[in-house]
């Protein structure tokens, strides 16, 4: 069982990573670096 849960994360983790792959490899740098600074700028701080 504890096999089972361990294969089951690493092809998990394969996906998600071959996804940031992916995904970073098909946008410019402009794109990229505007994704990259949303969790950054999603407080609104004026209330």
């Amino acid at each position: 069982m504890t096999m089972f849960i361990f294969i089951g994360d690493m092809l998990v983790m394969a996906f998600m990573i071959g996804l940031a792959i992916w995904l970073t490899s098909r946008g410019n740098d402009e794109q990229i670096e505007e994704a990259a600074r949303i969790p950054l700028e999603d407080e609104d701080y004026h209330g």
